[in-house]
């Protein structure tokens, strides 16, 4: 068993490096501890609720309890299935917002500005409008992962989109194309009513190559020898041999896991587990970043939502129209409209995010108990908080200890409360009348700062995009563990190449940004010049410095 790539994840970097790699003519092996992707389950957009909470499809872990969040332990879902995280996300795609890559490079992290990453999402995409406009110098049209609108039937996705209008804020057409702020159409990576996940976009065109393999087995460790990265090894199999180089795209929380298990990190930790160290890397594990957010629920003084579904016969009824004819409620994730804003002025791109739904309900699909209903989720973009992942034991089989140190500043409570309160200032327009009773959560008897704060407490969840662990930066920074190629530092044929290298957390949901990094690495693996630098401007609001819409 030997190729000239192994990489270590089949997720959202690891398809794209796959095919890439294979398309250059290396012979690749995938590692993918999860199985197959095939079932409705995964494939039917609107049924994305429930792999996210199967434990066929899910590594199952769970984050240590939050000081900040009265102790609760948050679940931290990380896809273990062909396809990985894109098998089992809500499919909404986001690129992030130009400043996030310039700042990537600001830290360090040179290649990887805006002007750098824009080629490679074009390259990526292959972009559909659906007569709903668009800014199509920015997309791409002939990649492989198709990005395609709801049909934005239901009149809550108008009615959210004019709010926002009314509200004082600015209408995008595109938020992935020159303007990400302002309100309009949400983006999704589904295709001809299926989920359209790294595996189907990537992988499976890969494996139909005779130079791209994938086995299914438990990485333990990767094997050096003399400074260099030789393999890995598997849980009751027989090692797998790299002739050119072995890539982690495990995740932001196994990427780490299995370079500290392999000696890369922070001495003292493995010291104390009795792991030889290899390379003393601080950085392994720390720099842990996530989006937080809160579900604000409205009551629909009219039967309108999706909960005419929520039953036996509606549910069947959804799945059979999605099995005979791809269409129907179950063709989408229902994520169709969206936002992005400034909390304040003064702030100079979007740092608040907006998912609309057309139904009260949570992400491990408990519906409202008040029936019909409508919600936004909304949180803080760019929280200064920080956690870390480390090993609970020197064993590949015990899960890691996540500490994501949620609302660690002072800063993100003050967020918070404006996320809420901006929320119901949006729902208060005009354009809701028709549809609003009352609001179901936080509850409008919550108003002062101390009442706000225990709802957060209380009611924020993970929006699931934990990333930074393996901060790619300049080589002499010490809090780098992968320089801007990839490379971990202090190691030969080792690189990282999945959502743990993100310096900074982007603007978003972190599928999009996840495959880029695998589209453009593949480039530096191969030794080609990056492609050319874009000379696209993006928008900024004018009045930023003055005005907070």
């Amino acid at each position: 068993m030997e190729a000239d790539y192994v990489i270590v994840g089949a997720g959202s970097a690891g398809c794209a490096l796959a095919y890439r790699l294979s398309e250059a003519g290396a012979s690749v092996l995938v590692v993918e501890h999860g199985g197959s992707d095939a079932g409705p389950f995964i494939q039917m957009p609107g049924a994305l609720s429930y792999p996210m909470n199967m434990a066929r499809y899910d590594w199952g872990y769970r984050a240590e309890p939050e000081p900040k969040l009265g102790g609760r332990a948050l679940a931290c879902p990380r896809g273990k299935v062909i396809g990985g995280s894109s098998s089992i996300n809500g499919m909404v795609y986001v690129r992030g917002h130009a400043r996030d890559y310039d700042h990537w490079s600001a830290s360090g992290a040179r290649g990887w500005g805006h002007a750098d990453v824009l080629p490679y999402f074009e390259r990526m995409e292959n972009w559909h409008d659906g007569g709903h406009g668009g800014d199509p110098d920015w997309r791409g049209t002939d990649g492989p992962l198709h990005v395609t609108r709801g049909t934005r039937e239901n009149p809550l996705h108008a009615a959210f989109v004019e709010a926002g209008a009314q509200a004082g804020y600015p209408l995008t057409e595109d938020y992935n194309g020159r303007q990400q702020e302002g309100f309009g159409p949400m983006e999704q990576t589904v295709w001809k009513g299926r989920r359209w996940s790294a595996a189907n976009a990537y992988l499976k065109p890969a494996l139909k190559r005779d130079n791209c393999d994938i086995i299914r087995a438990m990485v333990t460790r990767v094997v050096i020898e003399d400074g260099r990265a030789t393999g890995v090894e598997l849980a009751g199999r027989a090692p797998v041999k790299a002739r050119r180089e072995v890539i982690l795209a495990a995740s932001s929380i196994n990427s780490p896991k299995i370079l500290m298990l392999s000696g890369i990190g922070p001495a003292t930790h493995l010291a104390e587990l009795g792991i030889p160290v290899v390379a003393d890397r601080p950085g392994v594990g720390a720099n842990l970043q996530d989006h937080l957010e809160v579900y604000v629920q409205m009551a629909s003084s009219q039967p309108i939502t999706l909960y005419r579904y929520w039953n036996l016969m509606g549910k069947a009824r959804v799945g059979a129209q999605w099995l005979f004819t791809g269409k129907g409620p179950g063709a989408s994730n229902q994520f169709e409209s969206c936002a992005f804003i400034r909390s304040r002025a003064g702030v100079d791109y979007p740092d608040i995010q907006y998912h609309f739904l057309p139904i009260a309900v949570r992400y491990d699909g408990q519906a409202a108990a008040e029936g019909h209903g409508f919600q936004a989720h909304v949180g803080p973009m760019r929280s200064k908080s920080r956690g870390r992942v480390r090993l609970r034991s020197g064993a590949a089989e015990d899960a890691p200890v996540i500490r994501f140190n949620y609302m660690a500043h002072d800063e993100d409570w003050a967020d918070f409360r404006a996320c809420i309160r901006l929320t119901r200032e949006i729902f208060g327009q005009e354009a809701f009348a028709p549809f609003v009773s009352h609001e179901i959560q936080p509850g409008a008897e919550l108003q002062s700062d101390a009442e706000i704060d225990g709802f957060i407490r209380d009611h924020a969840e993970s929006a699931y995009h934990p990333c930074g662990t393996c901060r790619m930066g300049a080589a002499s920074d010490p809090r780098s563990v992968v320089d801007p190629e990839g490379r971990v530092i202090g190691v030969e044929g080792l690189r990282v190449a999945d959502s743990s290298i993100f310096p900074r957390i982007t603007n978003g949901n972190l599928n999009g940004p996840s495959i880029m990094v695998g589209e453009k690495m593949s480039d530096h693996i191969l030794g080609r010049d990056p492609l050319p630098r874009s000379d696209k401007r993006p928008w900024i609001n004018p009045d930023w410095r003055t005005a907070q819409r």
